[in-house]
């Protein structure tokens, strides 16, 4: 009764071992924390007997090693394990940079010493 094995399976491609953990895309409402940034993902789901479709919003903290994202960066995170009390996401890559930070990057002052 031996089978061969399918060489197909999930574990032979490494893309498929890695994409087992949950992401999510939302968009970045708080950077004032060192190597953390709060994102606020929009849920739509339909009311299971008026079918009217609800939104709710929730907040996930995200682990930012570099400090990259910054406020209205659309962003996608990663489920990660605990880094803290409320950190259990890590950021993965930035979707879409927010209009707002592009304008505060050009107007940043030149320190002259």
């Amino acid at each position: 009764m031996s089978e061969t094995p399918n060489t197909t399976t999930a574990a032979a491609t490494p893309e498929a071992a890695t994409s087992r953990r949950n992401e999510k895309v939302g968009l970045v409402v708080s950077t004032k924390m060192q190597k953390t940034i709060v994102v606020e993902i929009e849920m739509r789901k339909a009311h299971p007997k008026y079918k009217r479709v609800l939104k709710s919003n929730k907040k996930f903290y995200a682990h930012d090693e570099q400090n990259s994202a910054r406020v209205g960066d659309v962003v996608r995170i990663r489920e990660a394990r605990p880094l803290s009390k409320l950190k259990r996401w890590s950021l993965e890559e930035i979707v879409r940079r927010s209009s707002l930070a592009q304008l505060a990057d050009e107007k940043k002052p030149v320190e002259v010493k």
